[in-house]
Protein backbone atom coordinates (compact mmCIF):
# COMPACT_ATOMS: atom_id res chain seq x y z
CA UNK A 1 0.00 0.00 0.00
CA UNK A 2 1.55 3.36 -0.82
CA UNK A 3 2.00 6.41 1.58
CA UNK A 4 -0.87 8.30 0.13
CA UNK A 5 -3.37 5.30 0.17
CA UNK A 6 -2.52 4.07 3.60
CA UNK A 7 -2.71 8.31 4.84
CA UNK A 8 -6.36 8.58 3.08
CA UNK A 9 -7.59 5.58 4.60
CA UNK A 10 -6.33 6.48 7.90
CA UNK A 11 -8.00 9.84 7.83
CA UNK A 12 -11.20 8.27 6.18
CA UNK A 13 -11.31 5.95 9.14
CA UNK A 14 -10.88 8.60 11.72
CA UNK A 15 -13.31 10.93 10.15
CA UNK A 16 -16.18 7.83 9.96
CA UNK A 17 -14.88 6.91 13.63
CA UNK A 18 -16.19 10.49 15.23
CA UNK A 19 -13.01 10.35 17.58
CA UNK A 20 -12.08 14.04 15.97
CA UNK A 21 -13.08 16.71 18.39
CA UNK A 22 -12.64 20.33 19.60
CA UNK A 23 -10.31 21.88 21.98
CA UNK A 24 -11.34 25.40 22.77
CA UNK A 25 -8.92 28.34 23.35
CA UNK A 26 -10.52 31.28 25.54
CA UNK A 27 -10.79 34.98 23.83
CA UNK A 28 -10.40 37.52 26.51
CA UNK A 29 -11.89 41.18 26.51
CA UNK A 30 -7.98 43.03 26.98
CA UNK A 31 -9.73 45.98 29.28
CA UNK A 32 -10.08 43.40 32.00
CA UNK A 33 -9.60 39.92 30.57
CA UNK A 34 -13.23 38.66 30.60
CA UNK A 35 -13.55 35.69 28.88
CA UNK A 36 -16.03 36.78 25.92
CA UNK A 37 -15.78 33.59 23.82
CA UNK A 38 -13.86 30.67 22.59
CA UNK A 39 -12.13 29.54 19.40
CA UNK A 40 -12.64 26.06 18.53
CA UNK A 41 -9.50 24.15 17.35
CA UNK A 42 -9.33 20.76 15.72
CA UNK A 43 -7.28 17.87 17.07
CA UNK A 44 -7.41 14.38 16.35
CA UNK A 45 -6.77 10.64 18.98
CA UNK A 46 -4.39 11.96 21.45
CA UNK A 47 -0.76 9.90 20.76
CA UNK A 48 -1.92 8.99 17.57
CA UNK A 49 -0.13 10.69 14.26
CA UNK A 50 -3.48 12.91 13.32
CA UNK A 51 -3.42 14.48 16.80
CA UNK A 52 -2.52 17.97 15.55
CA UNK A 53 -4.18 20.36 13.74
CA UNK A 54 -1.08 20.49 11.00
CA UNK A 55 -0.83 16.75 10.86
CA UNK A 56 -4.70 16.57 10.42
CA UNK A 57 -4.61 18.89 7.34
CA UNK A 58 -1.26 17.95 6.09
CA UNK A 59 -2.93 14.63 5.75
CA UNK A 60 -5.99 15.96 4.07
CA UNK A 61 -4.15 17.36 1.31
CA UNK A 62 -1.96 14.74 0.59
CA UNK A 63 -5.08 12.34 0.56
CA UNK A 64 -7.43 15.25 -1.58
CA UNK A 65 -10.50 15.11 1.62
CA UNK A 66 -9.84 18.72 3.19
CA UNK A 67 -13.22 19.41 2.23
CA UNK A 68 -14.49 16.40 4.16
CA UNK A 69 -11.92 17.17 7.25
CA UNK A 70 -12.95 20.72 7.09
CA UNK A 71 -16.86 20.01 7.13
CA UNK A 72 -16.38 17.30 10.33
CA UNK A 73 -14.16 19.97 12.11
CA UNK A 74 -16.93 22.13 11.96
CA UNK A 75 -19.71 19.46 13.15
CA UNK A 76 -16.92 19.18 16.04
CA UNK A 77 -17.02 22.44 16.58
CA UNK A 78 -20.55 23.25 17.07
CA UNK A 79 -21.83 19.76 18.06
CA UNK A 80 -19.38 19.85 21.45
CA UNK A 81 -20.25 23.42 21.87
CA UNK A 82 -23.92 22.94 22.11
CA UNK A 83 -23.19 19.67 24.35
CA UNK A 84 -21.28 21.82 26.84
CA UNK A 85 -24.01 23.88 27.22
CA UNK A 86 -22.62 26.92 25.69
CA UNK A 87 -23.86 30.50 26.92
CA UNK A 88 -25.18 31.96 23.75
CA UNK A 89 -24.32 35.26 24.91
CA UNK A 90 -20.75 33.99 24.72
CA UNK A 91 -19.01 33.58 21.08
CA UNK A 92 -18.08 30.67 18.81
CA UNK A 93 -15.10 30.95 16.52
CA UNK A 94 -15.03 28.64 14.05
CA UNK A 95 -12.25 28.21 11.59
CA UNK A 96 -13.73 27.60 8.15
CA UNK A 97 -11.45 27.50 4.63
CA UNK A 98 -13.64 29.22 1.76
CA UNK A 99 -12.36 27.25 -0.66
CA UNK A 100 -13.97 24.00 1.16
CA UNK A 101 -17.23 25.60 1.52
CA UNK A 102 -19.60 25.07 -1.60
CA UNK A 103 -23.41 25.96 -1.93
CA UNK A 104 -24.57 22.35 -1.09
CA UNK A 105 -21.71 21.89 2.19
CA UNK A 106 -21.47 24.71 4.41
CA UNK A 107 -22.61 24.88 8.27
CA UNK A 108 -24.63 21.42 9.46
CA UNK A 109 -28.29 22.26 9.52
CA UNK A 110 -27.92 21.73 13.38
CA UNK A 111 -25.53 24.63 13.91
CA UNK A 112 -27.70 26.87 11.29
CA UNK A 113 -30.85 26.02 13.46
CA UNK A 114 -28.68 27.18 16.77
CA UNK A 115 -27.66 29.97 14.71
CA UNK A 116 -31.41 31.10 13.96
CA UNK A 117 -32.88 30.64 17.02
CA UNK A 118 -30.47 31.92 19.16
CA UNK A 119 -29.08 29.45 20.90
CA UNK A 120 -25.62 29.62 20.09
CA UNK A 121 -23.48 32.86 18.79
CA UNK A 122 -20.95 31.48 15.70
CA UNK A 123 -18.02 33.97 14.43
CA UNK A 124 -16.86 32.29 11.20
CA UNK A 125 -13.56 32.74 11.29
CA UNK A 126 -11.96 32.79 7.31
CA UNK A 127 -8.65 31.25 7.08
CA UNK A 128 -8.52 31.04 3.40
CA UNK A 129 -4.66 31.99 2.09
CA UNK A 130 -5.13 33.01 -1.03
CA UNK A 131 -8.71 34.91 -0.68
CA UNK A 132 -8.08 36.89 -3.76
CA UNK A 133 -8.36 33.35 -6.30
CA UNK A 134 -12.54 33.08 -5.08
CA UNK A 135 -13.65 36.71 -4.58
CA UNK A 136 -16.89 35.80 -6.31
CA UNK A 137 -16.71 32.40 -4.06
CA UNK A 138 -15.56 34.34 -1.09
CA UNK A 139 -18.41 37.25 -1.36
CA UNK A 140 -20.92 34.80 -2.10
CA UNK A 141 -20.12 32.66 0.99
CA UNK A 142 -19.86 35.88 3.23
CA UNK A 143 -23.65 37.00 1.82
CA UNK A 144 -24.99 33.58 2.23
CA UNK A 145 -23.67 33.42 6.45
CA UNK A 146 -24.50 36.92 7.38
CA UNK A 147 -28.11 36.12 5.79
CA UNK A 148 -28.01 33.33 8.08
CA UNK A 149 -26.73 35.14 11.69
CA UNK A 150 -23.35 34.22 11.31
CA UNK A 151 -20.85 37.12 12.44
CA UNK A 152 -17.40 36.75 9.94
CA UNK A 153 -14.12 37.08 11.27
CA UNK A 154 -11.10 37.94 8.80
CA UNK A 155 -8.45 35.93 10.15
CA UNK A 156 -4.51 36.06 10.34
CA UNK A 157 -4.38 39.15 9.02
CA UNK A 158 -0.94 40.87 8.47
CA UNK A 159 0.69 37.82 6.28
CA UNK A 160 -0.85 38.53 2.82
CA UNK A 161 -1.93 41.79 1.01
CA UNK A 162 -4.98 40.22 -0.07
CA UNK A 163 -6.36 40.70 3.33
CA UNK A 164 -6.04 43.88 3.23
CA UNK A 165 -7.46 44.62 0.22
CA UNK A 166 -10.38 42.54 0.87
CA UNK A 167 -11.81 43.51 4.04
CA UNK A 168 -13.88 46.67 3.01
CA UNK A 169 -15.04 44.55 0.63
CA UNK A 170 -16.51 41.80 3.00
CA UNK A 171 -16.46 44.27 5.60
CA UNK A 172 -15.71 41.62 8.47
CA UNK A 173 -17.65 42.39 12.30
CA UNK A 174 -13.53 40.92 13.70
CA UNK A 175 -10.23 41.27 12.28
CA UNK A 176 -7.81 38.66 13.16
CA UNK A 177 -4.19 40.30 13.89
CA UNK A 178 -1.57 37.38 12.93
CA UNK A 179 0.87 36.68 16.24
CA UNK A 180 3.70 37.51 13.95
CA UNK A 181 2.50 41.26 14.49
CA UNK A 182 2.38 41.33 18.10
CA UNK A 183 6.22 39.54 18.58
CA UNK A 184 8.49 41.24 15.78
CA UNK A 185 10.34 44.70 15.50
CA UNK A 186 8.17 47.59 15.06
CA UNK A 187 9.28 49.09 11.05
CA UNK A 188 7.22 50.57 8.51
CA UNK A 189 5.44 46.91 7.13
CA UNK A 190 4.15 46.37 10.47
CA UNK A 191 2.74 49.97 10.89
CA UNK A 192 1.44 49.84 7.12
CA UNK A 193 -0.97 46.96 8.52
CA UNK A 194 -2.14 48.27 11.38
CA UNK A 195 -3.14 52.00 10.03
CA UNK A 196 -4.71 49.63 7.60
CA UNK A 197 -7.01 47.54 10.24
CA UNK A 198 -7.80 50.76 12.17
CA UNK A 199 -8.76 52.97 9.71
CA UNK A 200 -11.38 49.63 8.33
CA UNK A 201 -11.96 49.54 12.21
CA UNK A 202 -12.97 53.33 12.56
CA UNK A 203 -15.05 52.83 9.29
CA UNK A 204 -17.34 49.91 10.30
CA UNK A 205 -16.86 49.45 14.28
CA UNK A 206 -15.17 46.18 13.55
CA UNK A 207 -13.33 44.79 16.82
CA UNK A 208 -9.43 43.83 16.51
CA UNK A 209 -8.58 40.79 17.71
CA UNK A 210 -4.63 39.84 18.45
CA UNK A 211 -3.28 36.30 18.16
CA UNK A 212 -0.89 34.40 19.99
CA UNK A 213 -0.27 36.51 23.25
CA UNK A 214 2.06 34.89 25.25
CA UNK A 215 3.67 37.21 27.70
CA UNK A 216 2.74 40.26 29.13
CA UNK A 217 5.32 42.16 27.09
CA UNK A 218 3.02 40.80 24.20
CA UNK A 219 -0.28 41.89 25.95
CA UNK A 220 0.93 45.36 26.19
CA UNK A 221 2.11 45.73 22.51
CA UNK A 222 -1.56 44.42 21.56
CA UNK A 223 -3.23 47.07 23.44
CA UNK A 224 -0.72 49.46 21.48
CA UNK A 225 -1.54 47.69 18.11
CA UNK A 226 -5.12 48.95 19.02
CA UNK A 227 -6.22 45.53 19.87
CA UNK A 228 -10.24 45.00 21.93
CA UNK A 229 -9.98 41.24 22.52
CA UNK A 230 -7.09 38.95 22.48
CA UNK A 231 -6.21 35.32 22.95
CA UNK A 232 -2.92 33.07 23.49
CA UNK A 233 -1.47 30.92 26.35
CA UNK A 234 -1.58 34.06 28.75
CA UNK A 235 -5.22 33.73 29.16
CA UNK A 236 -5.88 29.76 28.35
CA UNK A 237 -4.27 26.83 25.73
CA UNK A 238 -6.92 25.02 24.31
CA UNK A 239 -8.90 22.43 26.25
CA UNK A 240 -12.15 21.66 27.34
CA UNK A 241 -14.91 23.87 27.78
CA UNK A 242 -15.37 24.87 31.41
CA UNK A 243 -18.82 23.17 32.86
CA UNK A 244 -20.31 26.22 33.16
CA UNK A 245 -20.02 29.92 31.24
CA UNK A 246 -21.56 33.14 31.83
CA UNK A 247 -22.90 35.83 29.78
CA UNK A 248 -19.87 38.14 29.79
CA UNK A 249 -20.54 41.70 30.13
CA UNK A 250 -18.42 42.08 26.67
CA UNK A 251 -19.81 40.82 23.50
CA UNK A 252 -17.65 40.16 19.82
CA UNK A 253 -19.74 42.29 17.42
CA UNK A 254 -21.85 40.31 14.61
CA UNK A 255 -23.50 43.19 12.86
CA UNK A 256 -25.95 41.77 10.61
CA UNK A 257 -24.62 43.41 7.47
CA UNK A 258 -25.93 42.79 4.29
CA UNK A 259 -23.47 43.34 1.11
CA UNK A 260 -26.34 43.23 -1.13
CA UNK A 261 -25.31 45.82 -3.67
CA UNK A 262 -28.54 48.82 -3.60
CA UNK A 263 -28.04 48.81 -7.58
CA UNK A 264 -26.73 46.62 -10.01
CA UNK A 265 -24.20 48.33 -11.63
CA UNK A 266 -20.96 51.22 -10.79
CA UNK A 267 -22.73 53.53 -12.55
CA UNK A 268 -25.76 52.79 -11.16
CA UNK A 269 -25.28 53.05 -7.55
CA UNK A 270 -23.04 56.30 -7.75
CA UNK A 271 -25.53 58.35 -9.58
CA UNK A 272 -28.60 57.12 -7.20
CA UNK A 273 -26.39 59.12 -4.90
CA UNK A 274 -24.33 61.49 -7.06
CA UNK A 275 -25.18 64.16 -9.56
CA UNK A 276 -23.78 63.63 -12.68
CA UNK A 277 -22.55 65.67 -15.97
CA UNK A 278 -21.73 64.98 -19.29
CA UNK A 279 -18.61 65.04 -21.54
CA UNK A 280 -16.92 63.35 -24.42
CA UNK A 281 -14.56 60.63 -24.20
CA UNK A 282 -10.89 62.36 -24.73
CA UNK A 283 -11.94 64.16 -21.19
CA UNK A 284 -12.87 60.92 -19.53
CA UNK A 285 -9.95 59.65 -20.66
CA UNK A 286 -7.95 61.75 -19.34
CA UNK A 287 -9.87 61.18 -15.93
CA UNK A 288 -9.40 57.10 -16.02
CA UNK A 289 -6.03 57.21 -16.81
CA UNK A 290 -5.06 59.51 -14.19
CA UNK A 291 -6.83 57.56 -11.77
CA UNK A 292 -5.20 54.22 -12.97
CA UNK A 293 -2.17 55.90 -12.42
CA UNK A 294 -2.99 56.72 -9.06
CA UNK A 295 -3.39 53.11 -8.90
CA UNK A 296 0.17 52.38 -9.97
CA UNK A 297 1.46 54.48 -6.99
CA UNK A 298 -0.18 52.62 -4.16
CA UNK A 299 0.63 50.29 -1.72
CA UNK A 300 -0.17 46.70 -3.11
CA UNK A 301 -2.96 46.11 -1.03
CA UNK A 302 -4.90 47.66 -3.87
CA UNK A 303 -7.87 46.38 -5.75
CA UNK A 304 -8.56 47.96 -9.35
CA UNK A 305 -11.80 46.98 -11.14
CA UNK A 306 -12.63 48.16 -14.98
CA UNK A 307 -14.82 48.20 -17.50
CA UNK A 308 -14.49 48.63 -21.21
CA UNK A 309 -17.79 47.98 -22.91
CA UNK A 310 -16.29 46.00 -25.56
CA UNK A 311 -12.91 43.90 -25.60
CA UNK A 312 -11.85 46.00 -28.56
CA UNK A 313 -11.80 48.77 -26.40
CA UNK A 314 -8.61 46.95 -24.62
CA UNK A 315 -6.17 48.75 -26.77
CA UNK A 316 -2.41 48.21 -26.60
CA UNK A 317 -2.12 50.86 -24.72
CA UNK A 318 -4.34 49.94 -22.04
CA UNK A 319 -3.08 46.34 -22.36
CA UNK A 320 0.11 48.33 -21.25
CA UNK A 321 -1.01 50.07 -18.10
CA UNK A 322 -3.28 46.88 -16.77
CA UNK A 323 0.11 44.91 -17.18
CA UNK A 324 1.83 47.11 -14.70
CA UNK A 325 -1.04 47.47 -12.47
CA UNK A 326 -1.16 43.32 -12.13
CA UNK A 327 2.30 43.66 -11.14
CA UNK A 328 1.40 46.15 -8.49
CA UNK A 329 -2.45 45.50 -7.19
CA UNK A 330 -3.45 42.15 -5.26
CA UNK A 331 -6.82 41.83 -7.53
CA UNK A 332 -7.07 43.54 -10.92
CA UNK A 333 -11.10 43.00 -13.35
CA UNK A 334 -11.15 43.88 -16.99
CA UNK A 335 -14.86 43.58 -18.17
CA UNK A 336 -16.59 44.02 -21.47
CA UNK A 337 -18.01 42.10 -24.36
CA UNK A 338 -15.98 39.24 -25.61
CA UNK A 339 -13.31 40.14 -22.72
CA UNK A 340 -11.06 37.32 -22.62
CA UNK A 341 -10.49 35.74 -19.18
CA UNK A 342 -6.80 36.66 -19.12
CA UNK A 343 -6.53 40.07 -21.39
CA UNK A 344 -2.56 40.25 -19.63
CA UNK A 345 -0.73 37.76 -17.44
CA UNK A 346 -2.54 38.99 -14.04
CA UNK A 347 -5.37 40.56 -15.22
CA UNK A 348 -9.16 38.48 -14.68
CA UNK A 349 -10.85 39.01 -17.57
CA UNK A 350 -14.72 39.03 -17.39
CA UNK A 351 -16.96 38.21 -20.54
CA UNK A 352 -20.73 40.17 -20.24
CA UNK A 353 -23.38 40.14 -22.24
CA UNK A 354 -24.66 42.31 -25.32
CA UNK A 355 -27.80 42.82 -23.23
CA UNK A 356 -26.30 43.80 -20.09
CA UNK A 357 -27.00 47.37 -18.96
CA UNK A 358 -23.02 46.85 -17.80
CA UNK A 359 -22.25 46.73 -21.83
CA UNK A 360 -23.37 50.84 -21.88
CA UNK A 361 -20.75 51.91 -18.92
CA UNK A 362 -17.32 52.75 -18.57
CA UNK A 363 -16.19 52.52 -15.23
CA UNK A 364 -12.95 52.42 -13.49
CA UNK A 365 -12.95 51.68 -9.43
CA UNK A 366 -9.45 51.66 -6.95
CA UNK A 367 -9.76 51.14 -3.61
CA UNK A 368 -7.40 50.48 -0.92
CA UNK A 369 -7.26 50.89 2.93
CA UNK A 370 -6.44 54.63 2.91
CA UNK A 371 -7.92 55.72 -0.60
CA UNK A 372 -10.94 54.92 -2.91
CA UNK A 373 -12.21 56.31 -5.86
CA UNK A 374 -14.91 55.45 -8.24
CA UNK A 375 -15.06 57.24 -12.30
CA UNK A 376 -18.54 55.62 -13.65
CA UNK A 377 -19.59 56.66 -16.91
CA UNK A 378 -22.74 55.97 -18.82
CA UNK A 379 -22.65 55.77 -22.71
CA UNK A 380 -25.13 58.33 -24.43
CA UNK A 381 -25.40 56.04 -27.72
CA UNK A 382 -24.14 59.21 -29.52
CA UNK A 383 -22.92 58.17 -33.42
CA UNK A 384 -19.89 59.50 -35.45
CA UNK A 385 -16.16 59.55 -34.73
CA UNK A 386 -15.52 57.53 -31.67
CA UNK A 387 -13.46 60.26 -30.05
CA UNK A 388 -16.65 62.18 -30.20
CA UNK A 389 -18.73 59.82 -28.13
CA UNK A 390 -20.27 61.49 -25.15
CA UNK A 391 -21.20 60.24 -21.56
CA UNK A 392 -22.53 60.81 -18.67
CA UNK A 393 -20.47 60.69 -16.05
CA UNK A 394 -19.55 61.10 -11.98
CA UNK A 395 -16.21 60.28 -10.02
CA UNK A 396 -16.95 59.94 -6.60
CA UNK A 397 -14.13 59.41 -3.21
CA UNK A 398 -16.88 58.28 -0.85
CA UNK A 399 -15.81 55.29 0.58
CA UNK A 400 -18.39 53.48 1.13
CA UNK A 401 -20.29 54.22 -2.45
CA UNK A 402 -16.73 53.05 -4.20
CA UNK A 403 -17.35 49.91 -2.28
CA UNK A 404 -20.81 49.47 -3.14
CA UNK A 405 -20.05 50.17 -6.52
CA UNK A 406 -17.02 47.30 -6.63
CA UNK A 407 -19.16 44.61 -4.99
CA UNK A 408 -21.64 44.73 -8.29
CA UNK A 409 -18.57 43.94 -10.38
CA UNK A 410 -17.38 41.05 -8.10
CA UNK A 411 -20.17 39.46 -8.25
CA UNK A 412 -19.69 39.48 -11.81
CA UNK A 413 -16.11 37.73 -11.19
CA UNK A 414 -15.97 34.52 -13.09
CA UNK A 415 -16.21 31.29 -10.77
CA UNK A 416 -12.24 30.20 -9.99
CA UNK A 417 -12.23 25.80 -11.91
Amino acid sequence: MSTRTATRSALLDLLASGELRSAYQPIVALADLEVIGYEALVRGPAGSGLERPDQLFGAAAVANLATDLDEACREAAVTGALDAGFNPASTLFVNVEASTLDEDRRFQPEAEEAVLDGRLRVMVELTERALTARPRELFELVRWLRRRGFGIALDDVGIDDGSLALMPLIAPDVIKLDMSLTRRRPDADLARVVHAVQAEAERTGAAVVAEGIETDEHLQRAIALGARFGQGWLFGRPGPLPGHLGAPATRAPISGRRLEPSAPSPFTVVAAERSTIVGDKPLLLSFSRQLEARAVGLDREVVVLATFQDQRFFTELSAQRYRELAQRAVLVGAFGVGMSASPVPGVRGVSIQESEALRGEWNVIVMSPHFSAAFVGKDLGDDGPDDSRRFEFAITHDRDLVIEAARTLLLRTARST
